[in-house]
């Protein structure tokens, strides 16, 4: 009997921080920029430095990193860093309500969950760590935007923002709560204000044409929510010229992708920005009111969809393009100026909006599209749906297009359209342009240059970076910039005359655009990223984060990357080749109601349940009070609903070991994972196992050695067939499914069969000391610390170690099981060598008691299905 050198029992708290230092000491996980074996890129989604990490940061990075693992196993260089998303308004609020500058709170934050992401146990290349804060960072974000303006992919515009007079801040159409901003309660006003735009539009062609490329790497419904919000639609511009010229000249233009139906236009809605709108309010107080009254809502399309329809009749009118009929044109609160040409052409009967707005102020509504084969019907506005359901059915009502079906009608009345100068075929995106611009301080400086007598100068490349102030405490009232002279006075880089720096900052979506680019050479100095670098590291081999950035994030993203390529940084048309989003992370919820309404939410942590002995839940009582609480059910993890799980409390009780296998056991990645005290324990109970089976082991003192495979007991031969299908299953189902969940079951498996052996020879040891290898070689992507310390003490360096090969000839097995049925009824199994001959077969299955007593008559047939079944016909 050999004593090992480690604790008999399971001790995460002694183990961690060691291994965690031994591999700083080694400097286990640096890569170089450049490096000539196989490699790939492993990145997570960064994270904001909220201050502590939460379950879904958990989730995200162990799913980075066991990935990461993995292909190291594999004897690849894996790139896997992390940095900081540490600019943005969350940091600005929580420094006013602190009082402290956004720089230390942001810092002091960072370190803490720096500290807390090592003891996860990632391996994570540290030396390339960032925050996008610092200016070695955003020098060139401003370098390129410098680059972008100069080629005119960056222009300015008034624009029509929502505006806190309190605060003095842009709000965000979500940080509107009823007309009112959400931190100061002051009514918003609509301002036009001037920001910077970068033309995203540009590329839209491009950005729908390569999610092509990205069919085989990422998620379906994240490519179909990107084309969704690229939204191209192949259409129609038409005019309505003007029915009275000498009070309004210009013609209203409109894009629609349903020309079939413009014989059933009976009004022309335009925003209340739009210049006829302007126009007609000039002498007319009430109209004036209602154009404030709009400019006072929400400019975000979901809320005009659900809201109230309101318009007012300008009392102007225009001539239909087709039959000349004199249209009224209204101004309408559901039509906004930032889309398309403000102007709408209203089809009531086929438009659910316009439907809404047309009976409210008794408008015509003609019925154009028979959909339901009723022409003769009269509309009825209570199965109007039937008309407005219908996409492409025939013309009616529409003089000589009666009849035709859609692409006819369509291609008609655009003949008809262009005959006249009045239309003309267009291609349009839902996309528009990227507002970047944000009046908040705690953000990258837009490189600009307000001069009075030049207009905007972009800040010379030598002058860059413009560095933002970071020892500012900020009081919520405006953009504290304004108030610094010391920043915002300089000199025109044209005329030298006096000059304002821009004191506007950049959306954060611009920093998060492009630091997967960065992290390929994180200390270069001579530009975003070396050209060696990015040929190396480039694209992101695998990405891995939420579906909530499924759109935005992703698609600036891959905007980004494109508009590097053009000034030749990388190189390829995307940035990210395989997408991984995973599920959110549940938890129950406790609650109480007032008399009010008003729910008061307690955490997890505080609550004591009774259950019965089915473990459902009997009752749960909130343990300061000893009162009863509602059981809300499980929802996603979130302050509001108070159900966050520390995940440090997890890792102080168990280890981050036991935290990592949890969370990759208990559901596939893209799948919600519902959070179970149970479930980590059950996660822990399975590690400890694995430590005493392996400390059991190393009891024995038998090590590693050479052995005969075809000289292996039966039992033997089975262990080994055991291992090597494990290692086969949990290999694929990292590499190709993702199926962690079924990977660590096939992990749990191997650990029963390990445990079931009875090792007698020296062979039969060799046998274990493979399978016990091969278990904790696996293993180490999930729980790297225990399997670094069992290897060890096997004498293997985890950190040197292969992935197990499989051995094809292990997974043959020699025996095999035959079914023995009687008139097709199973009465027994055989288990027999795989050469067993067809007379044997019939000889042993007939001598088997269970089988005899059935055989009492004269047997007509003798059924055998090689290695399968035999079957006796009496």
């Amino acid at each position: 009997m050999t004593t090992p050198h480690i604790d008999p029992e399971y001790q995460a708290s002694a183990i961690e921080p060691q291994i965690q230092k031994d591999w700083a000491d080694r400097q286990v996980f640096k890569v170089a920029d450049t490096v000539t074996q196989k490699h790939r890129y492993i990145l997570s989604m960064f994270p904001y430095p909220s201050g502590k990490l939460h379950m879904g940061h958990v989730r995200n990075y162990t799913i980075g990193d066991v990935i990461s693992r993995f292909y190291r196993l594999k004897g690849e260089a894996v790139l896997q860093p992390m940095g900081w998303d540490a600019f943005g308004l969350p940091a600005e609020n929580a420094a006013i309500a602190h009082k402290v500058a956004p720089a230390q709170w942001t810092f002091e934050n960072i370190a803490y969950m720096r500290d807390q992401l090592k003891r996860l146990g990632l391996s994570v290349d540290w030396d390339r760590e960032f925050a996008t804060c610092t200016p070695e960072y955003y020098h060139w974000e401003q370098w390129l935007f410098v680059q972008l303006y100069k080629k005119g992919l960056i222009y300015r515009k008034l624009s029509t923002v929502n505006w806190d007079p309190v605060d003095q801040t842009v709000l965000a159409n979500e940080q509107v709560e009823n007309g009112r901003g959400w931190r100061s309660g002051a009514l918003v006003e609509k301002r036009d204000i001037p920001m910077y735009y970068f033309r995203i539009t540009d590329y839209a062609q491009e950005l729908l044409d390569d999610l092509d490329q990205l069919q085989a790497g990422w998620p379906q419904q994240v490519l179909t929510m990107q084309r969704n919000w690229i939204g191209r639609s192949q259409g129609m511009e038409i005019i309505f010229p003007s029915a009275d010229p000498s009070r309004y000249a210009d013609p209203i233009t409109v894009y629609t992708t349903r020309g079939d139906t413009l014989m059933g236009a009976s009004y022309v809605a335009v925003a209340a920005e739009h210049p006829l709108a302007l126009q007609a309010a000039e002498n007319n107080a009430t109209l004036k009111a209602f154009i404030e009254e709009c400019r006072m809502g929400s400019v975000a399309e979901a809320d005009l969809a659900t809201a109230e329809k309101k318009g007012m009749a300008t009392g102007y009118f225009v001539e239909h393009p087709l039959t000349g009929a004199k249209l009224p044109v209204w101004i309408a609160n559901y039509v906004l100026m930032s889309y398309g040409s403000g102007a709408v052409m209203a089809v009531p009967a086929h438009d659910e909006r316009d439907f809404e707005f047309a009976n409210k102020y008794q408008l015509p509504i003609q019925q154009v599209i028979d959909a339901q084969g009723a022409e003769d019907r009269p509309f009825d506005a209570t199965v109007w749906q039937e008309w407005y359901g219908a996409k492409h059915g025939k013309l009616v009502h529409s003089a000589e297009f009666d009849g035709l079906d859609f692409d006819t009608a369509y291609s008609a009345i655009l003949a008809k359209l262009e005959a006249k100068n009045l239309g003309n075929s267009k291609v349009q995106f839902r996309l528009r342009d990227w507002g970047v611009s944000r009046q908040r301080y705690w953000g990258c400086p837009i490189p600009m240059i307000n001069c009075t007598q030049c207009g905007q100068v972009p800040v010379p490349e030598e002058q860059l970076p413009v560095i933002l102030p970071t020892d500012v405490v900020p009081d919520g009232s405006g953009n504290p910039l304004n108030k610094m002279p010391e920043f915002y006075q300089t000199t025109c880089p044209s005329c030298g005359g006096e000059a304002r720096r821009e004191t506007d900052t950049l959306d954060t979506f611009v920093e998060s655009s492009w630091y997967y680019a960065r992290f390929a050479s994180p200390d270069f100095q001579a530009g975003l990223v070396s050209a060696e670098a990015a040929q190396t590291w480039l694209p992101v081999n695998q990405y891995i984060g939420g579906v909530e950035h499924a759109i935005l994030h992703l698609l600036y993203a891959r905007f980004f990357h494109k508009l590097m390529r053009d000034e030749g940084v990388v190189q390829g048309n995307e940035p990210f080749s395989h997408l991984l989003t995973q599920g959110m992370v549940l938890a129950d919820t406790y609650y109480r109601e007032d008399a009010n309404g008003k729910k008061t939410w307690f955490n997890p942590a505080d609550i004591e349940l009774t259950r019965d002995d089915k473990g459902r839940i009997l009752k749960a009582v909130y343990r300061e009070d000893g009162e009863e609480v509602v059981v809300g059910g499980q929802e996603k993890m979130s302050k509001s609903k108070n159900n966050g799980i520390d995940p440090q409390q997890i890792i102080d009780l168990y280890g981050a070991d036991t935290a990592r296998v949890f969370m990759m056991f208990a559901a596939p990645p893209d799948q919600s994972l519902e959070w179970s005290d149970a479930g980590v324990e059950g996660a822990n109970r399975f590690l400890k196992r694995v430590w005493r089976m392996t400390y059991n082991f190393l009891s024995t003192g038998a090590t590693q050695r050479d052995f005969d495979a075809s000289k292996l007991s039966p039992a033997a031969q089975d262990l080994r067939r055991k291992t090597h299908q494990t290692i086969e299953k949990v290999s694929d189902d990292i590499e190709r499914r993702f199926a962690f969940n079924t990977s660590i079951a096939a992990l749990m498996e191997l650990l029963n069969a390990i445990n079931k052996f009875a090792a007698k020879t020296a062979d039969d040891h060799a046998v274990s000391f493979e399978a016990i290898r091969s278990l904790l070689i696996l293993l180490a992507p999930f729980a790297p610390h225990l399997s670094q310390v069992l290897l060890a003490e096997l004498g293997l360096d985890l950190t040197t170690q292969q992935l197990p090969q499989v051995d094809p000839s292990a997974l043959v097995s020699n025996t095999q099981t035959i079914v023995v049925q009687v008139n097709g009824k199973l009465r027994a199994k055989l288990e027999v060598a795989v050469d067993t001959d067809k007379d044997e077969l019939i000889a042993l299955a007939k001598a088997l008691p269970e089988v005899q007593q059935f055989l009492t008559g004269a047997t007509k047939k003798e059924i055998v299905v090689p290695n399968k079944l035999v079957n006796f016909v009496v």
